[in-house]
């Protein structure tokens, strides 16, 4: 029987699940939850934020002079920078971050990127996801081969809060994409259910994570474990925007304690080319969700953030100067985010390459100083805890440089 590789019904439809689970299945997803596991929540922002403006180096005049209308003011001003080190600032929608940096979570990296000069955003998310820049043939991502150099059985250890699976997510291990755990509906064997999962496991899909019988036993189960519905705890207030309700939905995964080791989410709006403003404005509604999400999301976890990270991403950053239009063209080198309690923060790491005209990539860009599979590598064997010799298969034709140091060891 050819079986499908789909986790979950393309068109985002509700799910309908068999209870016919097979003993194999369920003795595996037993296995996993036996020990909590360490766990990655990679964030991935589509559409090239500016990480200019999302850490703002107000330390650097040259900033000033390319943006004179969309800067953001320096710390202490009306609507300004969120001091971190007398260099870099959190953009002012972005405070909701500043008590992770003062208790030591928070360890943003700047002029991250790609070698890659390509500022086209499908080419560029696809080179980031499957972590092989310049190389379009690459099959699987980054984060499913993380899953297959473990040896990961279980479809609950690699979740994608999303309709369809993302392309880090993609390939032979086992993995689960869903918006919500309540949109599955689960049926008698006799019922509707039935037929909908017979439909997929009489099909194939090349690009899907695992067989349809275990991936229809895998969310009965993770229903189970999460029936009753979900209260966030510790005051959490998570935004009621998708990206809120995809870190609650990780959150309250990650509590039902069924194996999950690698968790994914996706924001979107970010490629700002007109009106992206600079305290307030297009942009500053974006960093808002951002914000108040993933600081939702550490509260409600808790104490499991001792053994989370969470790494937020951007295909490629905004060109330094701004444009015409009030906004900010592709450009080239960004930031990204490193929060936890396995997270060595209250520092900004990254080499600062400048903006001055010769600085700069091509004298338009912020240079890339940290390649960002250099902070994937880091991740995947510093926290998740992957051999050093799994990162051959991890970052396929890369070679990691120095450890950055952002995570303890």
């Amino acid at each position: 029987m050819t079986t499908t590789r789909r986790v979950f019904i393309k068109s985002g439809a509700t799910a309908m699940l068999s209870l016919g689970f097979a003993p194999r299945f369920l003795a595996r997803a037993v296995a996993a939850t036996e020990t909590r596991k360490k766990l990655l929540i990679a964030i991935f922002q589509r559409g090239a934020v500016d990480g200019l403006n999302m850490l703002v180096p107000f330390g650097d005049n040259e900033y000033y002079r390319l943006r004179p209308s969309i800067a953001v003011a320096q710390p202490g001003r009306d609507n300004g920078a969120v001091d971190l080190d007398g260099f870099f600032g959190l953009h002012p929608r972005m405070a909701p971050l500043k008590p992770l940096w003062d208790q030591g979570l928070l360890a943003p990296i700047h002029a991250c990127g790609s070698p890659d000069a390509t500022r086209s955003h499908f080419d560029a998310q696809d080179y980031m996801e499957s972590a092989t820049p310049g190389v379009k043939a690459t099959r699987d991502g980054w984060l499913n081969r993380y899953l297959q150099a473990t040896n990961s059985t279980s479809p609950l250890q690699g979740v994608a809060m999303t309709r369809q699976t993302p392309r880090s997510m993609q390939g032979h291990a086992a993995t689960l994409a869903f918006p919500s755990v309540d949109e599955f509906a689960v049926r008698d064997a006799r019922g509707s259910g039935r037929a909908i999962e017979d439909s997929y496991s009489h099909t194939a899909d090349a690009l899907l994570s695992t067989s349809a019988r275990e991936a229809f036993e895998a969310m009965a189960i993770l229903q189970k474990a999460t029936a009753g519905g979900y209260t966030p705890v510790n005051g959490a207030e998570y935004p009621k925007s998708p990206f809120g309700r995809a870190l609650q939905e990780i959150a309250r995964v990650s509590k039902a304690d069924v194996g999950l080791e690698v968790a994914f989410a996706e924001c979107t709006g970010w490629d700002t080319h007109v009106n992206q403003g600079s305290g307030d404005g297009q942009l500053a509604g974006r960093l808002d969700d951002l914000a108040q999400g993933i600081a939702a999301l550490t509260r409600d976890l808790g104490d499991r953030m001792g053994d989370t990270v969470i790494l937020t991403m951007s295909e490629f950053g905004r060109a330094a100067a701004e444009n015409g239009n009030g906004g900010t063209d592709h450009g080239h080198g960004n930031a990204m985010m490193v929060i936890g309690g396995p997270v060595k923060g209250g520092k900004v790491y990254g080499r600062w390459p400048g903006l001055r005209p010769d600085q700069r990539w091509e004298a338009r860009d912020l240079a890339v100083t940290t390649d960002f599979r250099d902070v994937f590598a880091e991740v995947a064997t510093a926290h998740l805890g992957a051999p050093s010799g799994a990162l051959r298969t991890i970052l396929p034709g890369f070679t990691a440089g120095k450890p950055l140091g952002v995570i303890k060891t």
